[in-house]
């Protein structure tokens, strides 16, 4: 486990000692990071690392979001960057980007973030369903979060790590 990674679940845990109760059915646990300007989350047990960029090898006749292919333990997994995937220009690295490695099931990937926010912990009555133009099997939201002043995107882990390239 990654020291960001664990960073991040012990402030939950420290949050979850504060609250003094046991709320573990009625809150959705989640890490947020942030692209482009807007915030984004997934479910904290679909991350299996989050990392400090490192070189990749290019992989040729790939979409052009599909950086390349890193090597991690003997894997070889696809980095992809967030930015580009979701319409926006590509940008140079800086001391707050970040890999996001993502696992479900079987498949796995690598996906270049802007900033990492931190762990949320958000109760599921305020979470609320993706929007009416986004609804169906093909949208990557999975919900929209409301917490105090912000709005985060729930994002569906299986659609990201669907391969279409």
């Amino acid at each position: 486990m990654s020291d960001k990674l664990k960073q991040v679940i012990d402030k939950q845990a420290a949050q979850q000692e504060e609250d003094g109760i046991d709320h573990s059915k009625d809150i959705v646990q989640l890490v947020g990071f942030i692209i482009g300007e807007e915030e984004y989350a997934v479910p904290i047990l679909s991350i299996q690392e989050i990392i400090k960029p490192f070189t990749w090898t290019r992989v040729p006749q790939v979409p052009a979001y599909v950086k390349g292919v890193f090597n991690m333990r003997g894997s070889v997994i696809p980095l992809i960057d967030l930015r580009l995937k979701f319409g926006l220009r590509e940008q140079k690295h800086d001391d707050n980007t970040r890999f996001i490695v993502m696992k479900n099931d079987e498949d796995i990937a690598g996906f270049i973030i802007d900033r990492l926010t931190m762990a949320i912990r958000i109760k599921k009555e305020n979470i609320g369903p993706a929007p009416d133009t986004l609804i169906g099997d093909d949208t990557m939201i999975d919900g929209v979060g409301k917490q105090a002043d912000r709005i985060i995107t729930i994002l569906k882990v299986n659609k990201l790590l669907e391969r279409d390239f």
